[in-house]
C-alpha cells in the first residue's frame, strides 16, 4: 500500500448518514438506497459511533453497510455508497490510529492470532471498551461466516474435496493451532477467558487465526522502516469481494497515517464497494480455506487458476510449496483423486445435499473439473 498524506479535520463529525436519517437514535430499522437496505441495527449504529469518535465519521457521509439481495432468501452485508463517487475518489478513509495492528508481517497466523484473541477477549469483557463496536461487527465465533472455512470442516466434508493438497494444508494449520495454544495459552493463568465466562479452547484460536486469514491486511509501515505490518482495519475490512473491482487500498501503518479505498471507477448512488481479494492472484483453493467462500464469477478465473496450477501451466500462489509448480507427485495424486467421480456424477450427489461444508466440497470439485477441461 502506497503513502498518503493526512488531511486536517477530514475526520470531523459528520451529520450521519445523510440524507437517510441520524445513524445515532431511534429504532432499528432498514432504509432503501436504490434497493439497497441500510443497516440500522443497534450494533451498526454503535459501530458508526465509533467511527465518528474515531476521526472517521466523514466516511458516513459517502458509504455505509448496507444488505445486497443475492438470492430470494438471502442478502449479503457489505459496505454501499451513499452518493456518486468520482474516479480518483476517496470512498473509505481511516486513520491508522483506529486500525488494530497485530505485529509484522509473518507466515504463521497462528502468531498474531493469540494477541488478537486475547485482545478481542479482554475488550468483550470490559465495560464501555473502546473497541467493542467494532468488534461485535466481526463474524461471530461458530457462524456461518467462518463455518465455510476448510478450518471447519468435518472429515466428510474434507475428504469430499477430491483436493488433498486442501485436505493436507488445513490438517497442518490445525496442528500449529493446537500446538500454539497449548503453548502460549492453554499454560498462561492471566489468558483472559472467553466472553461467556469459561475458559478459552483451541477452537477460539482457530477462530482468531480465519479472522487473520481472512479480514488482515498486510500494510507497509514508514517508508524509511522497511517493515510491514497485519492491520484489522474497521469499515475497509467490510468490502466484499470482487475480482474485477478497479478500486485502489492505499495508506501507511504509521502514527498519522490513513488507510484508503480509493475509486478506480466512477461510483453510482447504491453501487457495492467492494475490493479484490488476494491482489487478483488467488484462486478457490485459497478463497475456500482462508476466507470461507467460493468465487463464482461468470469468468470461472478462480476455478481456471487451480486447474492451471494442477496442469502445471500455472505457480502456487500461497501456502505450501508457494512460488513454485505443483511437482509431479501431487499433480497426480489430485488429479487421481478428482478422477474418482465424473461431473455428472457430483451434481447428482449436490442434489441431494443439504449440509453447507458438504455442498462447498461438491461445488468446489465440480468447478475445478469443468475447468479442467476448458485449461
Amino acid at each position: 500500500m502506497a503513502k498518503t498524506t493526512k488531511k486536517k479535520n477530514s475526520g470531523s463529525s459528520s451529520t450521519g448518514l445523510k440524507g437517510f436519517g441520524s445513524v445515532g437514535g431511534g429504532s432499528a430499522s432498514s432504509t432503501s438506497v436504490t434497493h439497497v437496505a441500510l443497516d440500522r441495527s443497534k450494533e451498526a449504529r454503535a459501530f458508526y459511533d465509533f467511527l465518528e469518535k474515531g476521526n472517521a465519521g466523514d466516511n458516513l457521509s459517502r458509504c455505509a453497510l448496507g444488505f445486497f439481495p443475492i438470492s430470494k432468501d438471502f442478502q449479503l452485508r457489505g459496505v454501499t455508497a451513499l452518493k456518486p463517487i468520482k474516479r480518483g475518489d476517496v470512498i473509505i478513509r481511516i486513520p491508522y490510529e483506529l486500525a488494530v495492528n497485530l505485529g509484522q508481517e509473518g507466515a504463521d497466523p497462528t502468531l498474531p492470532a493469540v494477541e488478537l484473541l486475547r485482545d478481542y477477549c479482554q475488550t468483550m469483557l470490559s465495560e464501555g471498551a473502546e473497541k467493542e463496536a467494532y468488534y461485535r461487527m466481526l463474524p461471530a465465533f461458530g457462524g456461518e461466516d467462518c463455518m465455510g472455512s476448510t478450518d471447519f470442516f468435518s472429515d466428510e466434508a474434507l475428504e469430499a474435496l477430491q483436493a488433498p493438497l486442501i485436505v493436507e494444508e488445513t490438517l497442518k494449520r490445525r496442528e500449529k493451532v493446537q500446538t500454539r495454544f497449548q503453548l502460549d495459552v492453554a499454560t498462561d493463568d492471566t489468558f483472559p477467558t472467553w466472553i461467556d465466562g469459561n475458559p478459552v479452547t483451541a477452537q477460539h484460536l482457530l477462530w482468531a487465526v480465519w479472522l487473520i486469514t481472512s479480514r488482515v491486511l498486510t500494510v507497509q509501515g514508514n517508508a524509511e522502516e522497511g517493515k510491514s505490518y497485519r492491520l484489522l482495519i474497521p469499515f475497509l475490512d467490510m468490502c466484499n469481494h470482487d475480482r474485477s473491482s478497479s478500486h485502489i487500498l492505499t495508506g501507511r501503518a504509521e502514527p498519522g497515517g490513513e488507510l484508503k479505498v480509493v475509486a478506480g471507477s466512477k461510483v453510482k448512488k447504491g453501487d457495492a464497494i467492494d475490493i479484490c481479494y488476494g491482489g487478483g492472484m488467488a484462486g478457490n483453493d485459497r478463497f475456500l480455506q482462508d476466507y470461507g467462500f467460493l468465487d463464482d464469477g461468470s469468468d470461472h478465473k478462480a476455478y481456471n487458476m487451480v486447474a492451471q496450477q494442477l496442469l502445471g501451466k500455472r505457480r502456487i500462489v500461497e501456502g505450501i510449496g508457494a512460488g513454485r509448480f505443483l511437482s509431479e507427485p501431487d499433480r497426480i495424486k489430485s488429479l487421481e483423486e478428482l478422477g474418482k467421480t465424473s461431473v455428472q456424477d457430483d451434481q447428482n450427489i449436490l442434489q441431494s445435499l443439504t449440509e453447507p461444508s458438504m455442498k462447498s466440497a461438491l461445488k468446489y470439485r465440480i468447478g475445478i473439473k469443468e475447468a479442467l477441461v476448458r485449461n
